[in-house]
C-alpha cells in the first residue's frame, strides 16, 4: 500500500476511534447528570461535532502528520461541567474511564474478527507482526480487510493504553478518585487543578514512558488473538 494512502487510512480510523472516544465520555456524563456535552451533541459516532470542537487536533494535525509521516497525531476532548465533576468525584471518574473502555471494546471486537478470519481461512498471521499489521489476506479484499482491522486493532490498543497512564492530563490521572473517598477524590481533582504545569509535565513523562509500557502489552494482545507466538518486529 503506498505510504500516503496507509497515512490516510489510518487517519480514518484515528477519526473513528477517537469520536467514539469522545462520545463515550459524553455518554458517561449524562448518566451521570451532566448534560454539557450532550447539549453540544458529542453522544454521538458522528465526527463533526466533535471535529466543531477540535478542528486543529481531529483534522488539521492529524491529516498533515498523516500525510507527512504516515502516522495521525491529534487530540480532542468533550467538555464537562467543573462544578459536576467537584460534587461527584466517582462520577466524573467514570466519565474518565469511559474512553478507554470504548478503545478496548474496539480492540476486542477487532481482535474477535482477526481471530473469525483466521479460522475461516481468510486471514493468516505474517512470520513477523508489528503495529497495524496483524494479518494477510488470501485475495486482495481480504488483504485490505485485514489491514483495516489491523490498524483498527492497533490504533485503539495505543489510545486505551496510552489514555490510562495515570499522568494528567490524561484519562488515568482522571480515574484515580475512584479509588478514594469523595473527599480525598475532590482534594485531587483541585490540586491537579491548582498546578496547570502538571498537564506538560504528565505529558513529557508519558511520552518518554510510553514505548516502553506499551510494546509488551502490543505482544501479549497480538498473541492472544492468533493463540501462538510470532516474532515481533
Amino acid at each position: 500500500m503506498p505510504p500516503v494512502l496507509e497515512g490516510l487510512l489510518y487517519y480514518v480510523v484515528f477519526l473513528f476511534s477517537t469520536s467514539l472516544h469522545e462520545a463515550a465520555h459524553a455518554w458517561a456524563a449524562k448518566r451521570g447528570g451532566d448534560l454539557t456535552a450532550y447539549r453540544g451533541g458529542q453522544v454521538s459516532l458522528d465526527p463533526i461535532p466533535h471535529i466543531r470542537r477540535e478542528p486543529f487536533g481531529m483534522v488539521l494535525l492529524p491529516l498533515l502528520t498523516s500525510i507527512v509521516s504516515g502516522w495521525p497525531i491529534g487530540f480532542a476532548s468533550a467538555p464537562y461541567d467543573a462544578e459536576w465533576a467537584d460534587r461527584y468525584p466517582k462520577r466524573a471518574a467514570r466519565m474518565a474511564l469511559a474512553g478507554p473502555a470504548a478503545n478496548l471494546l474496539l480492540v476486542i471486537v477487532s481482535g474477535l474478527l482477526l481471530r473469525l478470519g483466521m479460522h475461516l481461512g481468510v486471514f493468516w498471521a505474517p512470520e513477523a507482526i508489528r503495529f497495524g499489521y496483524l494479518a494477510e489476506g488470501a485475495t486482495q479484499s481480504s488483504e485490505s480487510v485485514a489491514i483495516f482491522l489491523s490498524m483498527l486493532f492497533s490504533m485503539n490498543l495505543l489510545l486505551f493504553v496510552f489514555n490510562l497512564l495515570p499522568v494528567p492530563p490524561l484519562d488515568g490521572s482522571g480515574v484515580v478518585p475512584l479509588f478514594l473517598t469523595d473527599e480525598h477524590g475532590r482534594r485531587y481533582q483541585r490540586f491537579l487543578e491548582s498546578l496547570p504545569m502538571l498537564a506538560w509535565m504528565g505529558l513529557f513523562l508519558a511520552w518518554e514512558l510510553f514505548d516502553i509500557v506499551f510494546d509488551p502489552i502490543f505482544l501479549g494482545a497480538a498473541n492472544l488473538v492468533f493463540f501462538f507466538w510470532t516474532s515481533y518486529g
